[in-house]
């Protein structure tokens, strides 16, 4: 029996957490306390209707996106869709691949559609979307591996650059990836582009037929994935240094390609301690001495 959806502040008193299935987001607002009240209650509305919402027309999210595709009805799912799209002619992406960015969005806009803010983010599993008013700023952490704490860099997001969306992918992430980038953080115009795009360029971080590197149909390991029988990154070995160069060169040509075509503001690839980033690059990096950094 499925859970009702889990909505609870969390200890700072600050910041709401909301909790449905896969669903696992975390948000603030800020600005007027009247205001960001009246946010918070609309995101708890809209979010208990989020996720009967996509499952029922979840066949139709799992297929490919193709330029007649069909599109879905729901808000959050043409989001979906919306987001792929610019892709779908680049390589086999379906709307899934922008579902927590999506998320994020479809929370984000309602919060914003009732109240005035100064600024607010929504956290969809590390896919942010975020609001700023006129002067505004908020600062966003970019981690190098999504499955440990392993913070790689700080980005200052501001009112007056266009990106407004910033996500995650890899094959160490809680999504299937097709390539071997242990995190690839994309700053795009939205959060459900910017998942996209992390998605298809952490796909180009690749090194095909590797011995060092398991692969098994994704279908394997969740029967019901849209990736259906198509192979994706169980493990990697320890990979040379000409070899991680490689990889990252071939996650770069995609990236740059994106970055001249004006569907992302910018990208920090990384691979075992080497890092990689296109467009303007954050304030500030933590890095050891063994990282290799390099600004494109």
């Amino acid at each position: 029996m499925r859970m009702s959806p889990q909505i609870r502040w969390l200890p700072d008193g600050k910041r709401l957490h909301l909790n449905d299935g896969p669903m696992d987001l975390i948000l603030q607002a800020f600005g007027n306390e009247h205001q960001v009240q009246m946010a918070y209650r609309e995101a708890a509305a809209r979010f208990v209707t989020v996720l009967d919402e996509l499952c029922a027309e979840l066949t139709l999210l799992r297929k490919p996106m193709c330029l007649d595709s069909t599109w879905p009805s729901g808000g959050v799912a043409r989001r979906m869709a919306s987001g792929v799209a610019p892709f779908a002619k680049r390589c086999f992406i379906t709307p899934m691949a922008a579902v927590a960015g999506a998320v994020a969005e479809e929370i984000l806009d309602t919060m914003t559609s009732v109240a005035q803010l100064d600024r607010a983010y929504v956290n969809d599993g590390g896919d942010i979307a975020f609001h700023l008013g006129s002067g505004q700023q908020l600062v966003a952490g970019m981690i190098e591996r999504p499955d440990r704490p392993s913070l790689l860099a700080t980005v200052t997001l501001r009112f007056d650059q266009p990106g407004r969306g910033l996500a995650t992918s890899g094959w160490r992430g809680r999504s299937f990836s097709l390539g071997i980038a242990d995190a690839v953080t994309v700053l795009a115009r939205s959060a459900s582009v910017a998942d996209a795009a992390a998605t298809v360029i952490a796909n180009a971080v690749n090194l095909p037929g590797h011995p060092g590197i398991v692969r098994k149909p994704a279908c394997e390991l969740a029967p019901d994935s849209d990736l259906g029988d198509i192979p994706v990154t169980c493990s990697v070995s320890k990979l040379a240094e000409a070899e991680i160069a490689d990889a990252l060169d071939s996650g770069m040509r995609v990236a740059e390609e994106l970055l001249a075509s004006d569907l992302i503001a910018s990208v920090a690839l990384s691979l075992q301690g080497h890092l990689r980033i296109v467009g303007s690059s954050p304030d500030r990096l933590v890095h050891s001495e063994a990282r290799s950094l390099v600004h494109a």
